[in-house]
């Protein structure tokens, strides 16, 4: 058992390093403070340390209340009282040692105890020149060579006779070596051939390893696989795998596994390898499913499966132990996305009545009705915010289809309370652009308590001296009912009186980690009291159901799956490089009618190895002096500063640009209304999300409007992404297809790095994930810190994951 006061040593020591986020311990500290106190109570010798004890688990589940900038002084202090503790302990007192600095980076510990982490200069046959060419793959220990998995196979399982080989096949035979002859060839290489024969016939073997006849013996029998090929029209093996006879061969006569290689490492010696770490550690390996859960669910043990991914007996064992390793990883996702969900609950929040008449009264002032999927929504988020633990929701839906509605309908129930609100954008213009609606909107309301109006706050970086001044004293005196920010408005300057919720705008991005600092810092933005505020994250990217789960498998997920009646649907149009001429003259007619256009391009700059991907400087030039001499262009890219940026987008809103030449950075923008084409250029070169998110960009006023595709795919892919544009409008449909034909990392885009490194999982495993999901929230319900006996291994696991960086965590 892990003495609880070293436990916390390191517990401390790793929040420091993780520069005091409250996650170095599943659940954070309040979750853990409630689990270390018996135990550490339990072996504590003396009524003084009985008593540290006392202090110290309350001073551990306050942690994550205390603002960013006092957390550090915290942890010191636990620290140094912690040492203290052990210097005037009695002798028979747990004592605590900090770990001494050791001359070896990484000491060989006892082979039984823990040697999966013994370096690979242990095992037989790996010595430091091997063991350095491994490490380029990162292999440095026995455990890594253990997970070291493949990442394709070839099935040499079904024997053949000589007499059924035919051109082409991947084969295995057993045959005898009747003769090797060896010549130079040309390029004074050495080219062997082995003559081998069986009962119904001959074949050549040809090799091009000069050392193959001290390995390869006439008149001895083996196992030869590899494929089939013709010279001078003769069968030949070329440079096929062999082994002599066995009843369980590694290389051949078998599905063989295929692993990621670098220079100088054969594929024969490290399978050899890794296949002696797998039947010596496999059978080992403790084992983190609760017996009970993996009969239930028919899985294999952990080592049989490790075994059998390695080294398979069949196709279906293979994919029975591909399901179970896979599994384990989107359990341990799910056991943490639920602990932080569950850790919310936790926390008190001020509850939010809207009641039947408020909510009349907001619905009221609309000009049009809420559309069932508003309706649907909006029922979520008053259930949730009335309660008395903070709501922690994500509400998605397609460009338009009125999340911010609903949003300011949960602001009104805030200020109806009482309470404050604040809405956060990613960009200052669309701060702005909320400011403005949410003015127009709320200007019909008189504040429900005081009887007067509503007073909205722009808070950002642009708003400096006097002016930022004069925000921040109304924050915190309570004047301001609604504050509308960037980032800027979770800074430690500024305080609220009494927030009550903070709506997150355009943040797909705004993972896990943020979410957790937002809930921690939530209630020290209050002046006043502990309240953390309900939070309710918008994506206008729908996201397919199983990213939710794990992105956003901390939060309740509320979707807009319908768009407000009568909005026209935007016309989609995929056309070919040579008809570009023509769309050049539309857009001039459009522009001529009152209208304005964006045209997109992949990249900012030419690139000399990207051949026929156009790019925005370039082209602007090029449309600016030739192609449209007569308009207003303007150019809009990724290198230009935040403020050069905005300015660019306004002038284009207020019309001083006809056309607006950009890059991606317009995927999450303002409301041009009056913008009714969207050309993209090398559209291939985007997912569909993304090419969805661009289109969403026009077809915000009353006008017609359209997008258009110029591509020349190149690929099945390619031509398959333009056909989903063409025909579906529906954002969700198009990010299931995104999803399942580039994977959750595409998804996302490159800047969306951080997704989990997971080794056999699938995110897009829908029906394996939602079985995780169920066996996860059992297991939380009956054992909610996994400390029974039975849980902790994996509640380990789950720690060692969730202490990684990614997006996740």
């Amino acid at each position: 058992m892990t003495n609880p006061f070293l436990q916390l040593y390191k517990i401390l020591e790793l929040e420091k390093t993780r520069h005091y986020h409250n996650d170095a311990v599943l659940g954070g500290f309040e979750s853990f403070a409630s689990q270390w106190h018996p135990s550490a109570l339990a072996i504590a010798a003396t009524p003084a340390q009985k008593a540290w004890v006392e202090k110290t688990a309350t001073k551990l589940a306050a942690y994550p209340q205390l603002s960013p900038s006092a957390r550090p002084q915290a942890i010191q202090q636990l620290i140094t009282s912690l040492s203290q503790l052990n210097t005037s302990a009695a002798p028979a007192a747990p004592r605590v040692v900090a770990p001494r600095p050791r001359p070896q980076p990484r000491p060989t510990p006892p082979p039984a105890a823990t040697g999966l982490n013994a370096p690979l200069t242990t095992l037989h046959g790996i010595g430091p020149r091997l063991a350095k060419t491994l490490a380029r793959l990162n292999l440095r220990q026995i455990d890594d060579l253990l997970w070291h998995l493949p990442v394709r196979y070839l099935d040499y399982s079904r024997l053949q006779t000589i007499s059924q080989l035919r051109q082409g096949e991947q084969v295995t035979i057993r045959a005898t070596v009747w003769g090797l002859k060896s010549r130079r060839t040309r390029n004074n290489r050495t080219l062997t051939t082995a003559v081998l024969t069986d009962a119904t016939g001959t074949i050549n073997a040809t090799f091009w390893n000069p050392y193959i006849q001290r390995s390869l013996r006439p008149e001895h029998a083996y196992f030869f696989s590899g494929k089939v090929g013709i010279t001078l029209g003769k069968r030949v093996l070329e440079s096929p795998e062999f082994e002599p006879i066995s009843d369980d061969p590694t290389h051949t006569a078998r599905i063989v596994p295929i692993y990621p290689l670098t220079e100088g490492l054969s594929a024969r010696v490290l399978r050899k390898h890794i296949r002696a770490v797998v039947e010596t550690w496999a059978p080992r390996l403790p084992d983190p499913l609760p017996p009970e859960m993996r009969q239930r669910l028919g899985y294999p043990p952990l080592g049989d499966a490790l075994r059998q991914v390695h080294f398979p007996d069949t196709a279906a064992s293979l994919e029975q132990a591909r399901k179970r390793l896979a599994f384990d990883e989107l359990l341990i996702i799910q056991l943490g996305v639920l602990s932080q969900h569950r850790a919310w609950q936790q926390l008190p929040a001020q509850p939010l009545l809207l009641d039947d008449g408020a909510l009349d009264d907001f619905l009221h002032i609309l000009p049009f009705q809420l559309t069932a999927a508003q309706q649907r929504v909006l029922a979520d988020i008053r259930r949730d915010i009335r309660r008395p633990y903070p709501m922690t929701r994500l509400l998605q839906g397609d460009v338009g289809s009125g999340k911010t509605v609903i949003a300011a309908a949960a602001m009104w129930a805030a200020v109806g309370n009482g309470a404050q609100a604040a809405i956060m954008a990613p960009t200052e213009i669309l701060a702005e652009q909320h400011t403005r609606k949410l003015q127009d909107l709320f200007a019909q309301l008189l504040h429900p308590r005081k009887n007067w109006p509503l007073r909205l706050d722009l808070l950002t970086s642009s708003v400096t001296g006097q002016q930022r001044q004069a925000v921040l004293d109304a924050l915190a005196s309570g004047n301001t009912d609604i504050l509308i920010g960037t980032h800027a408005l979770i800074q430690e300057n500024v305080h609220f009186h009494n927030l009550a919720l903070i709506v997150v705008d355009e943040q797909h991005r705004f993972g896990v980690r943020q979410r957790t600092a937002l809930r921690d810092k939530g209630a020290s933005l209050n002046t006043a009291g502990t309240n953390t505020p309900h939070t309710l994250v918008m994506s206008a990217t729908p996201i397919p159901r199983t990213l939710a789960l794990t992105i956003y498998g901390d939060m309740d997920v509320s979707a807009i799956d319908e768009l407000p009646p009568g909005r026209q649907p935007i016309k989609t149009y995929w056309i070919k490089a040579d008809a570009r001429t023509r769309v050049y003259q539309f857009i001039r007619d459009q522009i001529k009618a009152g209208r304005q256009a964006f045209i997109i391009y992949p990249l900012v700059d030419e690139s000399e190895h990207l051949e026929n991907v156009k790019a925005a400087i370039a082209e602007h030039k090029r449309l600016q002096s030739k192609v449209f001499p007569r308009l207003k262009v303007g150019l809009l890219h990724g290198r230009l500063a935040g403020k050069e940026k905005d300015a660019i987008m306004r002038a284009f809103a207020d019309g001083e640009y006809h056309i607006l030449v950009s890059t991606a950075v317009v995927e999450v923008g303002i409301d041009i209304p009056n913008a009714s084409v969207m050309l993209i250029e090398n559209a291939d070169r985007f997912g569909l999300a993304q090419l969805h998110q661009f289109r969403g960009r026009v077809g915000r006023g009353s006008h017609a409007s359209y997008c258009i595709l110029v591509s020349n795919p190149k690929s099945d892919e390619a031509n398959e992404r333009m056909r989903a544009m063409e025909n579906s409008t529906d954002g969700f449909e198009l990010a299931e297809i995104d999803l399942r034909m580039r994977g959750p990392g595409e998804f996302f885009g490159t800047r969306q790095s951080g997704l989990p490194d997971l080794r056999l999982a699938q995110l897009s495993d829908a029906r394996l994930l939602e079985a995780a999901r169920r066996e996860a929230e059992t297991l939380l319900d009956h054992d909610p810190d996994l400390t029974q006996p039975p849980h902790q291994l994996l509640g380990q696991r789950t720690a060692e994951f969730w202490s990684q960086k990614n997006e996740l965590s």
